[in-house]
């Protein structure tokens, strides 16, 4: 078995055949690497549950009536939110209509994008034997949702209409 020191500073008395109260290290078994197969099963799922929304996005069109929900804000309200046209754009990116993709919701594609450099990071790191940990800061969240807001407004604004689904 692999070992590797730690500190703990948590409580009194004894860990690992340690006295916690002192500074010296604390040897804390290490699993053992996981095989590759049980490090790529998270990432490949997420992967294979996205590709198969999107091959059912791609089936049945959302252009057609009936098919889906309709967005409860617009119905309500006649305001357009950050997700309006979603499906929309993903039945064109299923499609390989990366413009009119682009005309149903903008930032729907850019999320695309995203979560696609997103998985070649996690499954690389995965193929290597390193955790994926992703953190954002405050003032990123901040932003994001900024970014957001920002998006739904102009959108809903006559000079934002090509934003507009």
């Amino acid at each position: 078995m692999t070992y590797r020191c730690v500190r703990s500073w948590e409580g009194e008395g004894r860990i690992g055949g340690v006295d916690a109260s002192s500074s010296a290290p604390v040897p804390v078994p290490v699993p053992a690497q996981a095989s590759l197969g049980k490090r790529l099963v998270a990432p490949l799922a997420t992967l294979a549950g996205v590709l198969g929304a999107f091959a059912y996005v791609g089936a049945v069109d959302p252009n057609e009536a009936g098919h889906y929900p309709t967005c409860p804000l617009l119905a309500m309200t006649g305001i357009l939110c950050p997700g309006c046209g979603g499906l929309r754009s993903a039945h064109a990116v299923a499609h390989g209509d990366v413009v009119a993709a682009l005309g149903a919701n903008a930032m729907a594609v850019v999320g695309y994008a995203a979560f696609a450099v997103f998985m070649v990071v996690w499954v690389t790191r995965a193929v290597k034997g390193r955790a994926m940990d992703v953190r954002l800061t405050r003032v990123q969240w901040w932003v994001l949702g900024g970014v957001f807001a920002v998006f739904s407004v102009v959108r809903n604004l006559p000079f934002g209409s090509a934003l507009a689904p």
